[in-house]
């Protein structure tokens, strides 16, 4: 059944508000390699050019030699492979550590730093690449529809908003709203099918009801902010008070933390019972499988994506945990400080508006400790650190089926044609 109706539109609105795809502004380093089909001078001409420009003295020159050997693999025998993998490694010094990172770069004949995340959306997946956005949604009679355009994030246009910190909040804010204009797009194409399942494939929306859908929206957006803002903001902040579980400002921002984590979780419990959010789930666990295929450099087919997790560490969960638990340290400080300049201890009114005022501090702070996480895999203390919020992504993403990936794949391809 697919999912329709102002309550879902408003419900998924609160959502990508309190769980941006920060992970669309991560790098990945991409290496695009030569294709069995590719022509030995194919191979060799492309790797003379990217020796040219790119790398350093040493990578120049493994890409020359690499171009070369290329071209004597494809024309000569069978030991030839052999032959100029030793010829290489017995110039470059060996099995060193140096040698295979030299060798690593080099073999990347068109490598080049490709961000890709996304988000799920009503029966269908977002995804942002570096110069384009496409969103592909499955319609009840199974065609898949793609809307994609061209976009290039802020921080990439203007090169002051590309500085640490600052680069963080522009993208929450950036995510947030592109989150909302994908699943905006999505609820479009569910509540129009549905209309002309019900009044005929003819039917069209009048231009009237255009312009009452817009105002509506703008309605659902508003409400949407102010709940999110009220239940999961201000109302802990609220209870701690009321419930005096403080007596300075660590142990205030503890216990509101606490009471925010029990919130968000029970959020989560609650609209996973929903069955058309359930859905979105999958949808949600199709796109982390196509984000993780491409990253692995291979192929986007259904068959690959099958064998990737649907749990993805740059995933918005993650990104939020990150900000729950950084949050009760920094307003800690800032309440203390507070307190400090006012001469008493700070009411619920001026904690709100301290804390609110810093969100975009604690969004661009997070945000680079996620991309941190992400870049060390590999260091015990970041995976235990970024654990839970992969333990949350079982509640967040679900196992899709095929035709769920197919639409990820869709919509991959799609945002990847425009950068």
């Amino acid at each position: 059944m697919t999912p329709s109706g102002l309550e879902i539109r408003g419900l998924l609105l609160i959502h990508y508000i309190l769980i941006p795809g920060v992970d669309s502004d991560s790098y990945i380093n991409k290496t695009r390699t030569m294709s069995p089909e590719s022509t030995p001078m194919e191979v060799l001409t492309l790797s003379m050019a990217k020796s040219v420009f790119v790398g350093t003295a040493s990578t120049k020159i493994m890409n020359n030699l690499l171009g070369i050997g290329s071209l004597v693999v494809q024309r000569l025998d069978p030991i030839s492979p052999l032959a100029v993998t030793w010829s290489l490694l017995c110039c470059f010094g060996g099995n060193s550590p140096k040698t295979k990172k030299i060798l690593s770069l080099g073999t990347g004949l068109f490598s080049r730093d490709i961000s890709v995340g996304g988000q799920a959306v009503i029966e269908g997946v977002m995804i942002r690449a570096p110069k384009s956005i496409a969103t592909a949604v499955r319609k009840p009679n199974t065609e898949i529809m793609i809307k994609s355009h061209p976009y290039v994030s802020l921080s990439k246009r203007y090169k002051v908003l590309n500085t640490p910190i600052l680069r963080g909040a522009v993208t929450f804010f950036e995510m947030v709203f592109i989150g909302i204009r994908a699943l905006n797009f999505s609820a479009d194409v569910a509540l129009v099918e549905l209309e002309r399942a019900e009044k005929g494939v003819d039917w069209k929306r009048p231009a009237g009801k255009k312009v009452t859908d817009g105002l509506m929206l703008v309605g659902i957006i508003g409400l949407a902010f102010a709940l999110a803002i009220g239940i999961f903001f201000a109302l802990p902040l609220l209870l701690t008070e009321i419930l005096g579980l403080s007596k300075n400002a660590l142990s205030f921002n503890i216990a509101a933390g606490i009471i925010r984590v029990g919130f968000f979780l029970a959020y989560l419990g609650g609209i996973s019972q929903w069955k058309e959010i359930k859905r979105i789930f999958e949808y949600h666990g199709a796109e982390h499988k196509g984000v993780s295929c491409f990253e692995s450099g291979e192929e986007l087919s259904v068959e690959n994506l099958r064998k990737y997790s649907t749990h993805h560490p740059r995933c918005g969960t993650s990104f939020l945990l990150i900000v729950v638990i950084l949050a009760i340290l920094l307003f800690a400080v800032a309440d203390t400080i507070v307190e400090v300049l006012i001469g008493h201890r700070p009411t619920v009114i001026q904690r709100f508006v301290t804390h609110f005022s810093l969100l975009p501090l604690l969004g661009g702070i997070s945000y680079e400790l996620l991309k941190l996480s992400d870049k060390k895999r590999s260091n015990r203390l970041l995976r235990w650190l970024t654990a839970p919020g992969l333990w949350l992504q079982r509640i967040t993403t679900k196992e899709p089926d095929d035709a769920q990936l197919e639409v990820a794949i869709v919509a991959l391809k799609s945002a990847l044609e425009g950068s």
